[in-house]
């Protein structure tokens, strides 16, 4: 008789590094666990059979009060800055690696636990997560990956059967997120401010093997790992423009080098257009506001490549001049992905010099206009079907007539690539943009729906709804409409 496999086929390499890359502790037991939700699908893709145990089982082993064989759980360290000031220790303070797995493509993950209790790194807080954030996560983060967009996923959540204290009493949750790897930018600034030039090497090696090896082979390892990170950034980031996404904490330990989105705190999606749009309530001075995400990417490589310097060359000046280079082709390479994700979203196939002015025309009169981001954009491939169908995107703005300019300009550019047939344009334009995000207001409802009613209904149809975003069935058009004026969302909060 053959063995009965592990429900979750662990393979760590992580947990190989030494001992200053992280602290072996288990999770904190919670008293009553339940399940809320198990990613079926991401289970399968993980090489995990979502039925090899009862729900009760798997409630166990997410909440963290059971770890099953071949997890090695562990609080990986790691430094940060915080809204552009430097912490030297953070870590995970709430947060539990269980493992790796290498999924049916052959691409190795991590399984996290989100909420999972005290550990070293926790600076006084009471390592747990509240419901409301671990839906929130759940949700977006889903909903990214169905947008196409890099992102960690949700595999499950859990309820905890205890309450946790942020402003008031609320009940407690543990998210299981799976990522390419929880490596950070702040995970190399841990390193470089203690000096410690070999676990620099060894992260980075870890780094390359895990999500570039091809970095390994060139001639200057260190920097074609630099530039494969930038590059990884500057088009994730011009995705997140491209469906109005803010992330609103984009510190140094929140941005990923694998190049996914991770952490997803006060995150939220625009409704109205407009590039000062911030949510985050701890983002006062509008730091990560919308249109400043490719700056403060920026910002957060030339911090990484200030710790890789001893990796790129003996030769300091020389290495500072490679790295600076490269961090300045950061605004290259992410205007040439933005041009890419917004001329798609047009309908455009080809480039033209007048690309850029056209889109950012567009843009202008949707500020001015007050016009949605995901309707207007959505609207316009029935319009660039058939040019009756511009009303609906004219109510829209507040000022049409300025579309009806933008419009003419835009129908003059569709005509000079003449290639393809108005309706293979449209519909190509549909699965690119939108009909839905996870609206705030709409995850507001959800959140609140679970917290004070204990209905996780309204959580798993939003989930439905936002794991395909590229069509509404019949009964689910009112998930596209934005806010009425009462349900605006203007705040968004981290959750810790």
């Amino acid at each position: 008789m053959s063995p009965v496999p592990d429900p979750i086929p662990f393979s760590n390499t992580y947990a190989r590094l030494p001992e200053t890359f992280h602290v072996r502790l288990d999770p904190d037991p919670v008293p009553a666990p339940s399940l809320i939700e198990l990613n079926h699908d991401l289970c399968r893709e993980l090489g995990i059979d979502p039925l090899s145990l009862t729900p009760e089982v798997w409630a166990q082993v997410f909440a963290g009060n059971r770890v099953l064989p071949g997890s090695e759980p562990l609080a990986m360290a790691y430094a940060g800055h915080q809204f552009g000031h430097f912490v030297p220790r953070l870590g995970d303070g709430r947060a539990i690696l269980l493992g790796e797995v290498v999924d049916v493509r052959g691409q190795r993950r991590d399984i996290q636990l989100k909420g999972s209790g005290r550990t070293p790194f926790s600076r006084g807080g009471d390592g747990r997560a509240a419901l409301g954030p671990v839906l929130r996560e759940y949700l977006v983060s889903e909903a990214m990956h169905a947008l196409g967009i890099p992102s960690t996923r949700a595999l499950a959540a859990v309820s905890t059967g205890e309450p946790v204290l942020r402003e008031t009493v609320l009940p407690g949750a543990v998210l299981t997120r799976v990522a390419a790897s929880h490596v950070r930018v702040g995970t190399f600034q841990y390193f470089a401010m203690r000096g410690d030039r070999a676990a620099l090497g060894q992260l980075a090696d870890h780094v390359a093997d895990r999500h570039y090896p091809w970095t390994r082979e060139a001639d200057q390892p260190g920097l074609a790992l630099l530039e494969a990170i930038v590059e990884a950034q500057a088009r994730l980031v011009a995705l997140w423009m491209g469906v109005g996404f803010i992330h609103g904490v984009m510190n140094t330990d929140n941005m990923a080098v694998s190049g996914q989105t991770i952490d997803f705190g006060p995150c939220a999606f625009m409704d109205v257009y407009h590039p000062d749009q911030v949510f985050s309530a701890i983002d006062s001075r509008g730091r990560y506001a919308y249109a400043n995400q490719p700056a403060m990417a920026q910002w957060n490589l030339a911090r990484l490549a200030e710790t890789l310097l001893p990796l790129i060359g003996s030769d300091e000046n020389q290495a500072l001049e490679s790295a600076t280079d490269l961090v300045n082709s950061f605004s290259e390479r992410f205007a040439r992905h933005w041009i890419d994700v917004m001329g798609l979203k047009l309908g455009l196939s080809t480039a033209d010099k007048g690309d850029i002015a056209l889109i950012q025309g567009l843009l202008q009169a949707m500020q001015q206009g007050q016009a949605d981001f995901t309707l207007c954009f959505r609207h316009l491939c029935d319009a660039a079907e058939d040019e009756g169908q511009d009303e609906p995107v004219r109510r829209l703005f507040t000022q049409p007539e300025a579309f009806d300019a933008w419009a003419r300009q835009w129908r003059s550019r569709l005509r000079r690539e003449g290639a393809m047939s108005p309706g293979a344009r449209a519909a190509r334009m549909r699965r690119i943009n939108p009909a839905c995000i996870p609206r705030n207001h709409r995850v507001e409802q959800v959140i609140a729906a679970a917290v004070e009613a204990g209905d996780f209904g309204p959580f798993r149809r939003l989930l439905k709804v936002a794991r395909n975003p590229w069509a509404l069935a019949e009964d689910d058009q009112a998930y596209a409409r934005p806010p009425d004026p009462a349900e605006r969302v203007y705040q968004t909060f981290c959750g810790t």
